[in-house]
This record gives C-alpha cells, structure tokens and sequence, in this order.
C-alpha cells in the first residue's frame, strides 16, 4: 500500500516516459474532444475548423506538460524548442488527423451517423498522431544532451 495520495503502484507507472507521456496524451485529447464536439455539435462549426480550434487550445497545455511531466527539460527559454514543437505537433494535429478524418468520416458514417464517424475518425486520428508526437518529441524536440 503506498503512502500518500497516489498509490505505489500508479508512482512505479508514472517513472515511465511512455506511462508518462500517455498519460499527458490522454489529458490533451480530453480537451481537445471536449472542445471539438462543443463547436461541432452545438454552434455548429465546421468540424475541419472546429478540429483547428480543438487541437490549437490543446496545444499550450500539451507543450508545458510534455515538457515538465513527461520529458523532464528544465530549458527556460528555448524559442527553437517551442517552434519545433508547435510544428511537429500541427503537422499531426491538423495535417495527419486532418486528413484521417476527411477519409474516414464518410466511410463510417453509414455504420456509425454522423456523430458516431466524426469520434471515430477523430479516435483514429488520435492514435496516429500519438505516436507521431512522441517519436519527434522524444528524439527532437525534448531530446536529451542537446546542444
């Protein structure tokens, strides 16, 4: 039994990177669900705009807990640092998932309406750029001895 309020078990998890960053992930893409479908589904924006919006209000929080949580960089003011990320993180945020969702969403909405193949194709979308991110952030932008 672990002492205090995270249990032992859930602090041996946490000393993983992967655990960590999965974690982090999971945070992000609550927020940008959340925000997508408040846009999408009740002011009625357009989903490829309302993913930009969703995924630019993610994005922030994304960089300071990638950065502190999962990556542990203690560099205060990299501006090269936060270029790399917005790009590595746009280019799978609205290029990869973008394009997902345009394949994906008219191929699952017979099966799933139209609510149903928007998170679908968004929970597809989300996997590929998980993985996109964390190979570019843990060998790029957050890499470890940088110059």
């Amino acid at each position: 039994m672990g002492t205090g309020i995270v249990p032992a078990w859930t602090r041996h998890l946490l000393r993983h990177e992967k655990v960590r960053f999965v974690t982090v992930g999971a945070i992000n893409t609550s927020v940008d669900f959340i925000v997508l479908f408040i846009l999408a589904s009740i002011f009625l924006v357009p989903t490829i705009a309302a993913n930009i919006v969703s995924t630019t209000t993610a994005l922030a929080v994304s960089y300071l807990l990638n950065k502190k949580a999962v990556f542990g960089d203690t560099d205060t003011s990299s501006v090269k640092q936060i270029m790399l990320f917005v790009v590595v993180t746009l280019a799978g945020l609205w290029v990869l998932q973008g394009t997902i969702i345009t394949m994906l969403g008219p191929v699952l909405q017979p099966m799933l309406g139209e609510t149903g193949s928007l998170l679908g194709a968004k929970l597809i979308a989300t996997l590929f750029s998980l993985s996109w991110n964390y190979l570019w952030y843990s060998r790029v932008v957050f890499r470890k001895g940088k110059a």
